[in-house]
């Protein structure tokens, strides 16, 4: 019986991101999937990035995870979304090939020192009945460990459905894992069922692209790695288009709404709100005329072509019916039907922020397991579950990130105080602090903390230092240098359209116009001129002196959470009979077990008047200790 410090269940981009963090910080490491040639597998749009979600992805670069490089390694095309918003919402999208995403992280996988892999399906745990300490399989393998992270993803007795037909399948039409499941609810472990699907995949030579609309990559050196030096230039990239639903497919779809598994009462979980199946987008807006999908290549290796926007459930001869009622797709050859799959999570309530169960100290989860959807919301959550298992292994305090420090904080925080009844998926409307967690400046958010806690390497620290002091220095020389009307600052604004300077003007006040760039700017000031900076320093630097008024005011709502993040709750309160608590606050309070005031001001039911009782109670148990 072979041991290990930490078994990660589950190959998806959440079991990788644990097993990585874990074998990174030398622990002895064991991931079982079920199939080692799918890694990575990306069985919906095989995409990474987007609103929301490419913060993230940078967020896992910056505290030393892998998303990112993976994600840079052979994309189809590189694109940042958002660019005429506010820099709070851009973010990158990448569109990966199917093919060579899992080929190169299965590449990486088996070559990772402390990382042993093995293709195997684990049915139950080990464990006493204080906590978990190893796993078995379906072979009859028994592993034993300090801790074991569940990232099962999709495949917890997973149904696919199509129409009225119904399948034990998980996604890509690979077997269910069965067994480990109802195994967890015999440990007093709660489960509920979640719903998601899938499109249709068109092979490309059957498609008119006339009738679309051309979506071209991004021009400049785009990546989601800090560490990242080669880029794919634009004009290499593969293109994507755009074309819209029809009324002819409107009314296809409404004749044959109750053919639909999502409708005919075959399923019985949640499915995702914002990322609707074709059918319930037609129900729910009917006022709508017309909705967009987006047209996606899967790979250079394979001519298949991802029809987004247009996930459905129907029986395969009514997606026939419908899909060549789209333009451009009358004689649409299908090499795939669209889906829907339904599966087993874990209810939020049953683990805190650090991921790991409440009842079951030694059993942490990630990924979709815990309630959420998406490749990139999964990887955030592996990490901080591998990295808060070692942590726990080697007796140091777990971590935990605020909801202004990143998105990743933000996402635990409102799956352990909120909780989710759907799959969860982030979006910069979740966070309140969006300014000061933008995509340029992930690394300085949160470089420091990967550092420390051993997944950044010495040299890339080093770096990261140099970059952020001659930021800093460069804040401060913009803050106290006046620029006058040289001939070339007047040449300079002139070709922006701006009037000649009337005397001196602070540099920072000047970067704050629109359209002056950082660039221009340091020739002028002899002090900085020479400093050589990459480009998102540049950004970084107009960013904060564009946003500087904004930014302050979010910094300073930002501290005013901190200081009841850090009133800590003992765990041996005992809620439901605390004087002054309103009923439904005593419970809800006992339930999820907040760490912190702040975590308990935030849970749906807890009033203000209730936050305040607590408080009290906090002070007079510190003051009796």
């Amino acid at each position: 019986m072979k041991e290990y410090d930490v078994i990660v269940v589950g190959g998806g981009h959440a079991g990788l991101e644990a097993a990585f963090a874990s074998a990174h910080k030398g622990h002895s490491t064991l991931l079982i999937t079920l199939n080692i040639n799918l890694v990575g597998n990306m069985p919906c749009n095989p995409s990474i990035g987007g609103s929301a979600k490419g913060i993230v992805v940078r967020e896992i670069d910056a505290l030393g995870g892998m998303m990112g490089k993976f994600a840079d390694h052979h994309y189809l095309q590189m694109k940042m979304l958002n660019t005429g918003k506010g820099p709070g919402v851009q973010c990158l999208r990448a569109q990966q090939d199917k093919i060579e995403y899992p080929a190169y992280i299965k590449s990486i996988v088996l070559k990772t020192e402390n990382l042993d892999v093995v293709e195997d399906m684990v049915i139950s745990l080990l464990h006493d009945d204080k906590h978990v300490f190893g796993v078995k399989t379906k072979k009859g393998n028994e592993y034993l460990s300090k801790a074991v992270i569940l990232t099962t993803g999709t495949y917890m007795e997973s149904k696919i459905f199509r129409g009225k037909v119904v399948k034990e399948e998980g996604p890509d039409g690979e077997p269910p894992s069965l067994g480990l499941s109802p195994y967890l609810r015999s440990m007093g472990i709660k489960t509920y069922r979640l719903k998601t699907g899938t499109p249709p995949r068109i092979k490309r030579d059957s498609i008119d692209f006339t009738k679309a609309s051309i979506q071209p990559g991004t021009k400049g050196h785009l990546a989601f790695s800090y560490e990242t030096t080669t880029f794919i230039p634009v004009e290499e990239q593969v293109p994507c288009y755009l074309i819209y639903t029809t009324p002819k497919t409107h009314e296809i779809i409404r004749e044959h709404l109750s053919e639909s598994a999502v409708f005919n009462g075959s399923i019985v979980g949640t499915g995702p709100r914002y990322c609707p199946s074709i059918e319930s987008k037609i129900l729910n807006f009917a006022d709508k005329e017309r909705h967009q999908l987006f047209l996606e290549p899967e790979s250079r290796d394979t001519d298949s072509i991802y029809v987004q926007g247009f996930s459905t459930s129907m029986p395969v001869e009514v997606q026939e019916e419908m899909v060549r009622s789209l333009p451009g797709f009358e004689n649409a050859v299908f090499l795939k039907y669209a889906y829907a799959i339904e599966y087993d999570a874990i209810i939020t309530e049953e683990y805190g922020p650090t991921l790991e169960i409440k009842k079951w100290p030694g059993l942490y989860i990630a990924g979709q397991i815990c309630g959420t959807s998406g490749y990139e919301e999964a990887a955030g959550l592996g990490l901080l579950a591998g990295i808060n298992a070692c942590l726990k292994i080697e007796g140091k305090e777990p971590l935990i990130l605020r909801r202004d420090q990143s998105y990743i904080g933000v996402m635990i925080d409102d799956l352990v105080t909120k909780g989710t009844e759907e799959p969860y998926r982030l979006m910069s409307s979740r966070a309140e602090f969006r300014l000061l967690m933008r995509h340029d400046n992930a690394d300085l958010r949160l470089t420091e903390i990967g550092y420390k806690i051993g997944l950044i390497s010495n040299k890339r620290y080093e770096q990261f230092i140099i970059k952020k002091k001659n930021i800093e220095f460069i804040m401060s020389v913009l803050e106290k240098t006046y620029i006058g009307n040289k001939k070339g600052v007047k040449d300079y604004l002139h070709s922006l359209g701006y009037d000649d300077l009337k005397g001196g003007v602070l540099a920072i006040d000047l970067l704050k116009r629109p359209y002056i760039k950082f660039s221009e700017i340091q020739k002028f000031i002899p002090e900085i001129a020479g400093i050589l900076l990459d480009e998102e320093s540049n950004e970084e630097i107009e960013i904060k002196s564009k946003y500087e008024g904004y930014i302050v005011k979010q910094i300073r709502e930002a501290e005013n959470m901190i200081k009841i993040e850090e009133m800590k709750i003992p765990e041996s309160f005992d809620y439901l009979n605390m004087n002054g608590l309103a009923l439904e606050a005593r419970e809800k309070l006992n339930r999820i077990r907040p760490l912190t005031i702040g975590q308990a001001s935030r849970i749906s039911g807890v009033n203000p008047s209730d936050v305040s009782i607590l408080i009290f109670n906090v002070r007079k148990h510190l003051n009796h200790e």
